[in-house]
């Protein structure tokens, strides 16, 4: 419950004494193809508050931003800015009606500085000529807005992920929006970041900003919203509910239409097998010095670590994505060297699900079938290498349906997907290829609370299916319920072990204290 709501839900926008709309949408629908993405819905955005919008992947949620911002308009329904209907032809023109956007994934030029980035495309000058001098005195007020306490000249690409996401926010407001919209805002960010995130909103919040908040964490809706609009498959299942009035309970069941019961806790001391996947004093061309560890089969082995541990990083090494310069990499008992995730897969058995699925995970152009049955095509190939469509859909529909992808057939380019459906298509292909050592990059990123359930269900069946699996995730609280072993990593080295006793305040102490006592010990050095 956030705090607004502990003393007393707000009146509702629009009602005789609430609060009047700044942005509204009306019965908006809008297909693609044939098929609704969005039918008859509505959204109802007022001054100073914070609103939910959430839902499944593939509910209407970006839809509904891409209509708000212009970016296409509805085939049915109207937008309203100030109570007065408009036609938002761009998302130039909406942010000219104080409407502006945030997307999960960021719009920033890497080696244009932060102060260049702020102004992109409204670039101040003088006689013609861009003063980077005069931009970085106009964007310091806008980055103290935000808490971003740095040099505007600095290039964009030496910024943490929290910080790029704060100064995302700050280009939007140094359009002088009276409407924001957040799309996944946390979902790479630290849980310190999110604090102070959180804080920046509620600020923002207190001085009159509408504030529209897509998340799959009800956690962070709870501590942070006013009110919820819940999607389904298109439509309005709640609309601008006071949060104080709904159970989470009762969002999950608007959210997925059928009552999601959380698995059962992970057993964290059932006995496991031999060793699969080892590391022995490893050290990689990116940094890592001396890592050390072992994943047995049956057992999941969690990396965490804040934002540039280098986790990542060690992932890509394993599959031959970047060089191992020293130590040893051993599978079933045995040094290997492997050369690329080909070889990684078809001689080791060991599959990766990348962070990173539309860069290195999918190709986003290809069919579902394609994309899933990309790790069995040597098995599926004709003579002279012929693949036909229908061998292949037969192969991998069983594991598309395990993973209830939300699509129009196998046929649908992955494009078409939303983020969620798409990780769980990068997933499947490596179901197909019944890999028996499994790398999982933040496997829940960007997905809802019904899918991320599925995925930690899918990640016990496999372990107790005896395959060995090393789970990288930001998420502490995922960690804690899905881990036999938590390995703390910092500054691209292994900080140690934390017991998971599955506590998640005494987890979450201990992690945190393996941090610091690093964070400390670099600082003596």
């Amino acid at each position: 419950m956030s705090a607004r709501e502990a003393s007393g839900s707000p009146l509702a926008p629009g009602t005789r004494g609430g609060p009047p709309p700044v942005l509204e949408l009306r019965g908006v629908s809008k297909s693609f193809g044939g098929v609704a993405a969005r039918d008859g819905a509505d959204l109802v955005l007022a001054a100073g508050e914070v609103h939910a919008l959430i839902g499944e992947n593939g509910a209407g949620k970006s839809t509904l931003i891409n209509v708000a911002t212009g970016v296409f308009p509805p085939d049915a329904g109207a937008v309203l800015v100030d109570g007065e209907p408009v036609q938002l032809t761009s998302p130039r023109f909406a942010a000219a009606r104080g409407v502006a956007v945030v997307h999960q994934e960021r719009n920033l030029v890497g080696a244009f500085s932060v102060a260049e980035n702020l102004f992109l495309g409204r670039t101040p000058t003088r006689g013609g000529l861009v003063s980077y001098r005069r931009i970085a005195e106009e964007a310091r007020p806008w980055l103290d807005q935000v808490g971003l306490g740095l040099d505007p000249l600095v290039e964009a690409r030496r910024l943490s992920p929290g910080q790029a996401q704060l100064l995302e926010i700050a280009k939007a407001l140094a359009q002088r929006c009276k409407v924001l919209l957040l799309d996944e805002p946390t979902s790479s960010i630290t849980e310190g970041e999110s604090e102070h995130l959180f804080a920046i909103l509620r600020e923002l919040r207190d001085q009159g900003t509408a504030i529209l908040f897509v998340s799959h964490k009800l956690e962070e809706v709870y501590a942070l919203c006013d009110r919820v609009t819940v999607l389904r498959d298109g439509r309005n299942v709640v609309t601008a509910r006071p949060l104080g009035a709904i159970t989470r309970d009762e969002v999950v069941h608007a959210m997925v239409g059928r009552t999601v019961d959380a698995a059962a806790a992970h057993d964290h001391g059932a006995p496991v097998g031999a060793a699969r996947l080892e590391l022995d004093a490893v050290s990689t061309e990116y940094g890592h010095d001396g890592v050390s560890l072992v994943v047995h089969a049956g057992e999941i082995v969690a990396l965490y670590g804040l934002v540039g541990a280098g986790r990542t990083e060690l992932a890509r090494c394993l599959v031959g994505l970047a060089r191992i310069t020293g130590g040893r990499l051993l599978v079933d008992g045995e040094p290997v060297r492997i050369r690329n995730p080909y070889d990684a897969l078809r001689h080791h058995g060991l599959g990766y699900v990348s962070e990173d699925r539309k860069a290195e995970g999918l190709i986003l152009q290809h069919s579902i079938s394609r994309n899933v049955g990309i790790t069995i095509w040597d098995k599926l190939r004709r003579r002279l290498g012929w693949l036909s469509e229908s061998q292949t859909r037969p192969a991998v529909e069983g594991h598309v349906e395990r993973l209830r992808v939300k699509m129009q057939g196998l046929a649908q380019p992955v494009s078409g997907l939303s983020g969620g459906n798409q990780q769980k298509v990068s997933a499947a292909k490596w179901l197909a290829a019944e890999a028996e050592i499994l790398v999982f990059d933040e496997p829940t990123v960007g997905i809802d609370v019904a899918a991320k359930e599925e995925m930690h269900q899918l990640l016990r069946e496999l372990a107790h299916g005896g395959a060995a699996i090393l789970l990288i995730s930001s998420d502490l609280r995922e960690v804690v319920r899905l881990a036999d072993r938590i390995l703390v990593m910092g500054e691209f080295r292994l900080l140690g072990e934390v017991a998971n006793t599955g506590d998640y305040p005494a987890v979450s102490r201990a992690v945190m204290e393996r941090i610091t006592s690093s964070v400390h010990g670099a600082l003596r050095r």
